[in-house]
């Protein structure tokens, strides 16, 4: 019995010891859906109180897991989250399409805020071409797009679409999404894997008429990739000129191409791709630098027989072209899971061991309510495997320029440490992070060590009620900028008892 304990607490011990020290540069996030509610508001029609204290509860259950970064999905289906003199009020916030928030407030610039308060990250998550969740019900107003040009929407599997081949469509849909890049004070736009729709079948998507006017002699399939690759193009273009510091993200299904009709593709056997069916060529976007982060939804387990996790995760990081490349993680596969591997935590746990050992990039969960609804102890796990804070990854593309050093002093009393600090602003006077390491009983200054950050934080002050539990502190403090580029460390302020 005594052995059978001793070796269960050596490999307690050596698993704490080695996700003790999880990275400093991880992207860890979650997507935040509300499309028929799925994440939040928990339903339509909620009083503005209601949804903000249910956003401030999501935002915490996001960060308690150890994330940086929230994705937040603001137009669902042509509709809007925020205020918006483009398209109306999304019904799954007020329970009526075009009403406003009762009592008014702007959800958008409510979420903004308190998740910069929590030192996050904001991405602005746009579904570019659904119009109609349910083709045969259209409440929006007169004036909405839906309306005022029916000759953009094509039906179909029970949903409208925009046509993406009709050049109108795609200005419309970058002229929305640039509304919110000039007025919120997001970080990202981020897209998710509805391009073209995913293929019904039996059944062809109705953009013939399209196809005859703008075809000119393409292949109907190359034609349409054609028109998602100007779009992204374009919309990058647009998106950097309104502010460059705003990053465009996509999230693609999880296999770009079966390496049954491409030898550059993956060994995997998915039904649809997201070049043959969807026709967004993810890779040529990367690679041309019109993409600043891919984030391929990874939703499979390993050896699955079709798409295998153990196979995507090494094919998607050998096709990066230097940008980021982060993975969706299926947490709803956990949902009624009954005699397979998704009944306990351990496959998810190896898929974020893997990511941390073959990519060193991040992740991203799928979506944060499912946590509410697991019983198996989740949350739990995760927290310890991002047990220490981690800032999202550097875009050297964007921004290389990192704010200068903070002179730092500290106070001691019998409270702890007073940190107090100030530094120059940035080139572009951004708001600034800090970052506070300590370094305990004359350990050696490296601030590469992530467990050594004892706060993030965005004001020029720290109390460590701690100090006094040490022989000895030493304080360094950092600064970062917008796009998380780190100074160089402050002077050393060391306190003694």
């Amino acid at each position: 019995m005594f052995r059978v304990f001793a070796i269960s607490f050596i490999f307690w011990f050596f698993s704490v010891q080695t996700f003790a020290q999880s990275p400093k540069r991880e992207f860890r996030a979650a997507w935040v859906a509300t499309v028929a509610n799925i994440d939040w508001p928990s339903k339509p029609g909620l009083s503005s109180i209601q949804q903000q204290e249910e956003f401030v509860r999501r935002l915490d259950q996001i960060q308690k897991l150890g994330c940086n970064t929230v994705i937040v999905q603001i137009r669902p289906a042509s509709d809007a989250l925020y205020a918006s003199s483009i398209e109306s009020w999304s019904y799954y916030l007020t329970g009526r399409q075009a009403s406003k928030p009762f009592p008014y407030y702007d959800p958008l610039s409510f979420m903004i805020e308190e998740t910069h308060k929590r030192n996050m990250d904001f991405h602005a998550w746009f579904n570019p071409f659904r119009a109609l969740v349910d083709s045969k019900m259209n409440p929006n107003p007169p004036a909405h797009v839906t309306h005022k040009h029916p000759d953009w929407i094509i039906n179909y599997g029970g949903k409208s679409y925009l046509d993406p081949g009709i050049p109108e469509v795609r200005e419309y849909v970058i002229k929305v999404i640039c509304d919110v890049v000039k007025r919120y004070d997001i970080d990202a736009v981020h897209l998710d894997d509805y391009f073209y729709p995913y293929r019904v079948a039996r059944r062809e998507f109705g953009d013939q008429k399209t196809y005859n006017r703008y075809g000119n002699g393409m292949n109907k399939d190359d034609w349409r990739r054609a028109n998602i690759n100007l779009f992204i193009s374009l919309l990058n273009t647009n998106i950097k000129q309104v502010k460059p510091s705003v990053k465009l993200g996509v999230s693609p299904f999880g296999v770009w191409r079966n390496d049954n009709k491409d030898p550059n593709g993956s060994a995997t056997h998915a039904g649809q791709t997201m070049y043959d069916d969807l026709y967004a060529d993810v890779l040529l976007w990367a690679r041309n630098g019109w993409v600043d982060y891919v984030l391929p939804q990874l939703y499979w387990e390993h050896y699955n027989h079709a798409a295998p996790f153990d196979v995507l995760l090494p094919w998607w990081q050998s096709h990066t072209y230097g940008r980021g490349m982060y993975y969706g993680l299926g947490v709803y596969r956990m949902l009624g899971a009954h005699g397979n591997v998704w009944t306990s935590t351990n496959e998810l746990l190896w898929q974020i061991r893997d990511i941390r050992k073959y990519a060193e990039t991040g992740f991203s969960f799928y979506s944060i309510s499912n946590f509410d609804k697991l019983l198996n102890h989740l949350q739990d796990s995760i927290q310890n495997y991002d047990v220490d804070i981690a800032f999202p990854p550097v875009m050297k593309w964007i921004d290389s320029l990192a704010p200068e050093a903070p002179v730092l002093k500290a106070i001691p009393s019998s409270e702890g440490t007073l940190l107090q600090w100030h530094n120059m602003p940035t080139a572009l006077k951004e708001p600034v992070h800090y970052a506070v390491y300590r370094f305990v009983n004359n350990e050696p200054v490296n601030i590469e060590r992530a467990d050594k950050i004892i706060s993030l934080q965005s004001t020029p002050e720290f109390l460590d009620a701690k100090a006094n539990s040490f022989k000895s502190c030493t304080y360094v403090v950092t600064a970062l900028d917008r796009l998380w580029n780190e100074s160089k460390p402050s002077n050393e302020a060391t306190t003694r008892l």
